[in-house]
């Protein structure tokens, strides 16, 4: 069976697009260019700052690709981000980045005169990838994906459908997100959850260096010898915050075979089955990773799936655990053995552009499943979609990367489907289950789910993290050139 978009579009490791930084790559089979080591520069606040557009006649001559005005052809859909609740926002520009100067050129012309918004992939949650009267720079054109060995060079405009086939061709993987559409830099840059994150880590986990484009221009290679404070902050510190990434290496694993499943319970029974759930995958072997889907409605539904590194005869006792400790029979339970490849499309949702209205919590401790699923009660459509952690992410002390939530046992998606017309209503139903989890001991956030209306938006995607990554944002970008919403601003 394919799994539902909704219940896997939580993994997709979906940054706002604006808040993605994004990708420029080096041609398939070009190594990346040297590092740059030399020290950011001293603040330039106290400096004039300039007034007026930048000048886009000179911008397009200095461009390999295209730049987008509003008066040209093409511009109302270049300038769309993924969720079409925001196809409101009118940037300034779209430039379509087709190299890592082009990015440099773009940063150096519209730096302190309006913002800067880098998309990198094909999902957004906040509709930062359109900022209103700012410069997008769309990365979708540097999307190389090149396997050297165990190592890959990724351009951080490529989307996981082309990372999964690339790697799977040579028989490696990357833990990573599910949905095709997701591109690998915002994934990567705000932790990178995914189904194989129990067993080989985030994403983040696995990267080895980057290119950046920072506030002043340059193009650096970071690091964990160059440049080492931005290098742990590109780990889960938020895409779109410190510079635009234009590659990434990563360290890849060989492709496992998977077994992967799925348990729908009855009605009535998903109080019994998330107490159980939580136990259970607490205590579970990291070879398996799993979710738990609560949709909302009149009776609330309830369903478990995932995957396990390994044969299906390990998988079973695994499984007969959690059908004992939730005392819930499943009323259809699965289970089919596959390789890597096969996995990845299996949990992969639609490519189609979707309209909603989404947040996030995360259970740091075991919440009160009566609690949570009395939260969806009536609000059909609503899905609460909570994702394992846990196993090699926990292996990882919470500062010694930006990804703070190390210790968490799950993270939660609430997802509802939104159209213009109750956007509203949808976004305060939204808010209340948002609010409720909190009060049920599910705080904090994944900012790959970034949400406008988080409450104390900084401490819950970051934590004690959050300190330290002002520090590096007063280093790298003193005047907030990249600016957004919720961006990390010095």
């Amino acid at each position: 069976m394919r799994v539902g978009r909704r219940t896997f579009l939580r993994l997709a490791g979906v940054s706002a697009a604006g808040a993605v930084a994004a990708a420029c790559s080096p041609g398939r089979g070009t190594a990346p260019a040297a590092p740059t080591t030399a020290a950011p520069p001293p603040s330039t606040s106290a400096s004039p700052v300039p007034t007026g557009p930048p000048d886009w006649n000179a911008l397009r001559g200095k461009l390999s690709g295209d730049l987008v005005l509003p008066r040209d052809s093409g511009f109302g859909v270049a300038k769309n981000a993924y969720n079409p609740l925001f196809d409101n926002h009118t940037p300034a520009a779209v430039a379509k980045c087709a190299s890592a100067e082009d990015v440099q050129a773009c940063v150096t012309a519209a730096a302190r005169r309006l913002p800067i918004a880098a998309r990198g992939g094909g999902h957004s949650y906040a509709g930062y990838s359109a900022p209103d009267q700012g410069l997008v720079l769309d990365l979708g054109k540097l999307s190389s994906v090149d396997v050297q060995g165990d190592r890959v060079v990724v351009g951080a405009g490529a989307r996981l459908k082309d990372v999964y086939a690339a790697l799977g061709q040579a028989g490696r993987s990357l833990p990573a997100g599910s949905c095709p559409s997701v591109g690998i830099a915002g994934l990567t840059l705000g932790g990178g959850i995914g189904v194989l994150t129990r067993k080989y880590g985030l994403t983040c986990d696995h990267l080895e260096s980057a290119q950046i484009v920072t506030a002043d221009g340059k193009l650096r290679t970071v690091s964990a010898g160059s440049e080492p404070d931005l290098f742990w902050a590109l780990r889960g510190g938020g895409g779109g915050n410190f510079g635009v990434v234009t590659s990434f290496t990563f360290r890849t694993d060989p492709a496992p075979s998977v077994t992967t499943f799925s348990l729908k319970f009855p009605s009535g029974s998903a109080d019994d089955v998330l107490n159980a759930w939580q136990s259970w995958v607490s205590a579970a072997p990291r070879e398996l990773w799993s979710n738990l889907v609560i949709s909302g409605g009149s009776p609330v539904q309830c369903r478990v799936g995932g995957c396990y590194v390994g044969s299906s005869a390990a998988l079973t006792p695994l499984l007969n655990d959690l059908v004992s400790r939730s005392g819930a029979a499943p009323a259809s339970r699965s289970a089919r053995g596959m390789g890597y490849s096969a996995a990845m499309d299996y949990f992969s949702g639609s490519e189609d552009r979707q309209s909603f209205v989404a947040s996030s919590r995360i259970i740091t401790r075991p919440v009160d499943g009566g609690k949570v699923t009395a939260l969806a009660s009536g609000k059909s459509g609503m899905d609460l979609l909570i994702d394992s952690l846990g196993g090699a992410v926990s292996d990882v002390a919470p500062t010694e990367t930006a990804f703070w939530h190390r210790k968490a046992i799950a993270s939660v998606q609430i997802y509802a489907p939104a159209t213009t017309r109750n956007r509203d209503a949808v976004a305060r139903s939204v808010a209340e289950v948002v609010s409720g989890l909190a009060a049920a001991g599910a705080g904090g956030g994944y900012v790959n789910y970034i949400d406008p209306e988080l409450p104390d938006w900084a401490a819950a995607y970051y934590g004690d993290n959050a300190a330290r990554l002002k520090q590096v944002a007063k280093t790298y970008d003193p005047d907030a050139v990249f600016r957004f919403a919720q961006g990390v601003t010095a």
